[in-house]
């Protein structure tokens, strides 16, 4: 079997890639364990632009929102399903400081649309809100698992995914392509995740990991249509089901559960509410964070046809799209990868190149 590209991982990273692959007709085949999809299907997928502890925009803001909101609606339309939701986001005022970094913020060029320069005192019942919210445009959420989901069935159906653990002593490198098992192929493209650790190639480059812990609660008296940001945030998808969390644990590397971050979600919840509640699920995954919180992307420093898609880290929804256009490009059209995100800062730092 030939074709252009395999892409190992079928989180949202290798899925990205993979609508990049399809939109421009290059053929590809997708190997996935529930290993290397896991911390998306986990994820709650939130998107805002703004990062919300300090009241500034994230990295390319403007280009990363209008991206993502092109990229996943086209895909709604590809997979014909929804899964790309906007919804308000209300940042809950602590104090007077709070409000007034907020006003700050709103009078900064970069961020003025995407704060509203008014306080909302809109009463939620059940939430205490005396200094009020402030109001994030732009912001909503993907439901990770629908589109994890129906992307797969889709690749399945058109005979373009193979469900299996990647056994890297399988692969063969000669000249300008790639072997493994029956597939030849142009290029290769890992998208593991946190499973990057298991990669030979790509191992050695500080893919850190930080684990998080999301419950979903019934909150039958709450009736809240937007996102509300306090210590946690807790996300309406609907019939009285609303989606908490997160919490960061940069020590345990597992993705189990534990009573811990349960509680601390629970203890954070109570505080923002006194409404009666019931725990419906609880869910925890790592998400590939990097030290120096830019991804982890571009070419291996002695394989010219082996590249690397990871270190999405806590904003995988915008950062998706976005690193899978700039890796398409860098390898289809020879454009350069922006140096944020090129692990060639991390190869110059080991001397390998």
């Amino acid at each position: 079997m030939k074709t252009d590209y395999i892409i190992v991982g079928g989180g949202l990273a290798g899925l990205c890639f993979a609508a990049y692959c399809r939109q421009n007709n290059k053929s590809f085949i997708l190997i996935d364990s529930s290993e290397n999809s896991k911390s998306s299907l986990v994820a709650v997928g939130l998107f805002n632009p703004i990062i919300l502890k300090r009241f500034t925009a994230i990295w390319n803001a403007d280009y990363q929102m209008n991206l993502a909101n092109h990229f996943y609606t086209k895909q709604e339309k590809v997979l014909k399903s929804k899964f790309f939701h906007y919804v308000p986001l209300y940042r809950k005022f602590a104090n007077v400081e709070e409000q007034n970094n907020w006003f700050a913020a709103c009078d900064k060029a970069t961020l003025r649309e995407f704060l509203t320069d008014k306080i909302i005192y809109e009463n939620i019942n059940g939430i205490d809100a005396p200094l009020g919210y402030g109001e994030v445009h732009q912001s909503g959420y993907l439901d990770t698992q629908q589109f994890v989901r129906v992307f797969h069935h889709h690749l399945a159906n058109n005979n373009q995914l193979q469900t299996e653990s990647f056994d890297y002593t399988l692969l063969q490198t000669e000249n300008n392509k790639i072997v493994y098992k029956d597939i030849t192929a142009a290029k290769i493209i890992f998208a593991e995740g946190f499973s990057m650790h298991n990669n030979p190639y790509f191992n050695q480059l500080p893919l850190d990991g930080t684990k998080g812990e999301v419950l979903t609660v019934r909150i039958p008296d709450l009736k809240s249509d937007v996102i509300l940001k306090s210590n946690i945030f807790v996300l309406p998808i609907g019939n009285d089901l609303y989606r908490v969390g997160a919490t960061y644990d940069w020590e345990d590397k597992d993705d189990k559960t534990t009573e811990e971050g349960k509680n601390q979600l629970l203890s954070d919840l109570k505080e923002l509410t006194n409404l009666p509640f019931d725990i419906v699920e609880h869910k925890a995954g790592i998400r590939p964070t990097v030290r120096d919180r830019r991804p982890l992307v571009g070419t291996h420093y002695k394989h010219q046809n082996i590249h690397l898609l990871n270190g999405l880290g806590t904003r995988g929804v915008l950062l998706g799209p976005y690193l899978a256009e700039q890796l398409f490009n860098h390898l289809e059209n020879n454009t350069d990868l922006p140096k944020e995100i090129d692990i060639n800062r991390y190869y110059k730092k080991q001397n390998l190149i």
